[in-house]
């Protein structure tokens, strides 16, 4: 059995994002109750466990093509997938490890992909960018910067005309922001009155550039909002907590045909943004203030806080060891897809017999 991960005192963890001012974060109504905070720091664990044996198994080259991970982002995926109904759309990005497992997908069926085995959610031949499980209501992750955004408007659109109470969330990145697709999907999304969430996940960079020397404004997702005659609103992307109660005030929002959401969350990817990027452009001192906001240890500290015993919080992270042990062992031991696998889904008719 792996150890549980350590984490900080409550005393030496920051009170909130760097950098932001408090006065400037949205403050969702309402609170969590006990069995949705255990519920919330148990997908937090599960998916930090995951990330870091990711990048072990990648350092041992076992990891097939390259990966983007999400640690230190986790609170994001952890809260909306805590907050979104079953018949609820997700569309990810290229980092959408957490976003996946967030919605109930196969632990071990998003590990054999990253391997490239045979029993990987698309039998190993998506990867780690095109992560997919349909009946949990992935809709895919896209390693076109913005493309899946406008997909997400089309999910909507056909909720909407079905008359079915689904919600499309897409889950982006900082640099989306300055992309057509971004603009283009919010604007119709706002006109039509649509079932869609738009997350921006702002962790300061866009891929290796800071947004903030690319960008007009501050916040390049919140305070873009009215141009689309939508709120502003900023939440604190490493607070579960916020993350969960914001997205289930909007979602229910949309579900009932209030219309769409922007919603900027405030977050850091601890490292480079793919694992060939060292992240040396990120300044020692910036990177420790984060280190000391790690979503993770805020949660855990919160708990203790709340009155759950040590032995409870150490039982949720071993038995998230254990599922992310057994989930590495079977992707390992599975063959690669074989030629029947291969072959289909490459051509129109599913195979390459018209080419002889």
């Amino acid at each position: 059995m792996s150890a549980p991960p350590t984490d900080r005192a409550a005393a030496e963890l920051r009170s909130g994002p760097p950098g932001v001012d408090p006065a400037l974060l949205y403050r969702p109504p309402g609170t969590v109750d006990r069995p949705t905070a255990l519920a919330l720091y148990r997908q937090l664990t599960r998916m930090r466990q995951f990330e870091k044996r990711a990048y072990d198994l990648f350092l041992q080259n076992l990891v097939k093509g390259t990966s983007h991970l999400s640690l230190g982002m986790e609170a994001v995926a952890a809260g909306f997938g805590e907050a979104m109904h079953p018949e609820d759309y997700t569309f990810a990005t290229y980092r959408g490890h957490a976003h996946t497992l967030a919605r109930g997908t196969s632990m071990t069926g998003v590990m054999g992909e990253l391997l490239g085995r045979d029993n990987g959610l698309l039998h190993g031949k998506g990867g780690s960018m095109h992560l997919t499980d349909v009946g949990n209501g992935v809709m895919g992750s896209y390693a076109i910067v913005g493309a899946h955004l406008a997909i997400a408007l089309g999910a909507g659109w056909s909720a909407q005309y079905r008359g079915e109470p689904r919600v499309a969330v897409a889950f982006f990145g900082d640099g989306t922001t300055n992309i057509g697709a971004f603009h283009e999907a919010l604007n119709l999304a706002a006109v039509w009155k649509l079932p869609v969430v738009f997350v921006c996940e702002n962790n300061l960079y866009m891929e290796y550039t800071p947004i903030g020397d690319v960008t007009a404004v501050d916040r390049p997702a919140a305070d873009r909002a009215a141009s689309y005659g939508l709120e502003h609103i900023l939440i604190d992307g490493n607070d579960a907590d916020a993350v969960y109660l914001t997205a289930m005030q909007f979602l229910d929002r949309a579900r009932t045909g209030g219309g769409p959401a922007l919603i900027e969350a405030q977050t850091y990817r601890s490292g480079g943004h793919s694992r060939a990027d060292p992240g040396k452009y990120k300044g020692v001192e910036e990177a420790a203030a984060w280190a000391q906001y790690d979503p993770t240890d805020v949660y855990r500290a919160r708990l203790r806080q709340a009155g759950v015993a040590d032995e409870e919080i150490v039982a949720i992270d071993a038995e998230a060891a254990h599922e992310v042990d057994v989930a590495t062992e079977a992707a390992k031991a599975a063959p690669p897809p074989g030629p029947d696998r291969l072959m289909t889904n490459v051509w129109a008719d599913g195979g390459a017999a018209w080419r002889n």
